[in-house]
């Protein structure tokens, strides 16, 4: 049977514990947990190795699909690109950014004009040929 002076300990040591827990966690918040610049290269390595791995286990008949999504992800790149070239963007920084803006809209400029490239091929191997008129078998 629990009596008074028990029960008062039990609930002394409860709130010392909590108040320790939440200590802990407050460091956690404020300086204990993960750098920032190791978060995004961690994530960027796993976006890297999933990217890999869905890309080579598409059957050719989706990867018309793929390049035009591919194409809208590089659009979205030029967008943000241009922003970056623009002269509102931050004027003190302008030399890097804009160095960095006009790379991307360089790269993603090939990337899309090579989908659209290569998708008009991979498009043309889906079309019906036409069987040859009597002309072209003889010559005519």
């Amino acid at each position: 049977m629990l009596t008074p002076d028990t029960l008062n300990e039990k609930a002394q040591n409860l709130a010392q514990q909590a108040q320790e827990l939440a200590q802990n966690i407050s460091a956690m918040q404020h300086g204990g947990g993960v750098d920032p610049f190791i978060f995004g290269l961690t994530v960027f390595v796993l976006a890297c190795f999933v990217g890999y791995y869905v890309v080579w286990r598409v059957t050719p008949a989706l990867h018309t699909p793929l390049m035009s999504v591919t194409n809208a992800i590089s659009g979205i790149i030029i967008v943000g690109a241009i922003i970056a070239l623009g002269p509102e963007s931050n004027p003190d920084s302008g030399g890097f950014s804009h160095l960095a803006g006009f790379i991307a809209v360089a790269i993603a400029s090939i990337n899309i004009f090579g989908g659209f490239i290569v998708t008009q091929r991979m498009l043309s191997m889906f079309q019906k040929r036409q069987p040859p008129t009597k002309e072209k078998l003889h010559g005519k």
